[in-house]
């Protein structure tokens, strides 16, 4: 573990900053160049689904790491890593969560500009706010968090 380093894993933004943008991004295009892709009486039930879906994954992964006493503010500097519950099966539960909420609102507002945009939303997330936490962690808590990572896939 090394000590000469910032602790906390300086993220391009904060992750509901970006995915809020990507949506409102969806927003604007469709209010421009509506681009609706399904029936209505289909895509709103869909995106309640999908929606809650997403909000319980990512109230698993904050009951976790609130039970871990963890922050769950990536600007500040993380405790512990966290395995256990939904962690298990994902390393990023809250921004696979954010991925498919935006899918979610996607099909709520029958908008194929913000499913489109989930696309960009999760590489943006990966290249800006996972691998830099990633990266952190491995610094701060070096084989643990190696274990981990071996153990147990990026999103899904």
């Amino acid at each position: 573990m090394q000590e000469n380093f910032p602790d906390k894993p300086g993220v391009i933004a904060l992750p509901p900053v970006i995915l809020g943008g990507a949506v409102a991004l969806g927003l604007i295009l469709n209010f421009i160049w509506p681009a609706n892709f399904l029936p209505r009486e289909l895509a709103i039930p869909l995106g309640i689904l999908i929606a809650l879906g997403a909000v319980g994954l990512a109230f698993l992964a904050v009951r976790e790491m609130h039970a871990a006493n963890t922050p769950l503010d990536v600007r500040k500097a993380s405790k512990d890593i966290v395995s256990s519950g939904i962690f298990r099966f994902t390393r990023n539960p809250i921004y696979l969560g954010m991925v498919v909420l935006c899918v979610g609102i996607a099909f709520l507002i029958n908008s194929l500009w913000i499913l489109c945009l989930a696309v960009p939303l999760a590489f943006i997330l990966q290249k800006g706010v996972i691998e830099r936490e990633e990266a952190y962690l491995e610094r701060k808590f070096g084989e643990k968090y190696l274990r981990y990572k071996a153990s147990v896939r990026r999103w899904l």
